[in-house]
């Protein structure tokens, strides 16, 4: 039997998705999960700007209203794989639920992997709205069985100390 013949399950998006989880794993291991987070929060920022620019291009608009805010989050997750819902939404925060997380069981013990989420669903929300805090309150990756996350889109003395802040331009 050829190679070519095997039944194995290997492809593009499960070698990019095991890359990124030993890539994390091995910041975590080296300068442990605040520094890889930190790093990974660095190219998170850069996604976010990305992906909220081709949002805006997409809904020819220069800033995206509150409510396309939380439709682009949703949406977001949705075309990479991940499975996220609306809580409760209030003028303050909107609350997410996620089902399913993009990086798959391959998230499992990799907390700094989250940041990608903070990172991009902050920077979204405070380019567009002004300000954003985001709160990892359960995820997938401490071993929950699903996430639930805060985007407050206030600032506030009230904010748990886990939010992590984003300011728009």
């Amino acid at each position: 039997m050829q190679a070519s013949e095997l039944e194995l399950p290997l492809e593009r998006d499960v070698f990019s998705r095991t890359l990124i989880r030993e890539l994390a794993g091995t910041l975590q291991d080296v300068v442990g999960l605040d520094d890889a987070s930190g790093y990974i929060s660095v190219v998170g920022v850069a996604v976010g700007e990305q992906i909220d620019h081709q949002y805006r291009n997409a809904l020819s608009v220069d800033r995206l209203t509150r409510a396309q805010v939380t439709d682009v989050l949703i949406d977001l997750k949705r075309r990479i794989q991940g499975d996220f819902f609306v809580i409760e939404e209030t003028e303050d925060r909107i609350v997410l639920g996620n089902r399913a997380c993009p990086f798959g069981e391959l998230v499992r013990d990799r907390p700094s992997l989250c940041m990608m989420t903070s990172n991009v669903f902050g920077h979204i929300a405070a380019q567009n709205l002004g300000y954003a805090a985001v709160d990892l309150e359960r995820t997938i990756a401490e071993g929950h069985p699903d996430c639930r996350m805060t985007v407050y889109l206030r600032a506030s003395d009230d904010l748990p100390l886990t939010a992590r802040a984003y300011h728009g331009r």
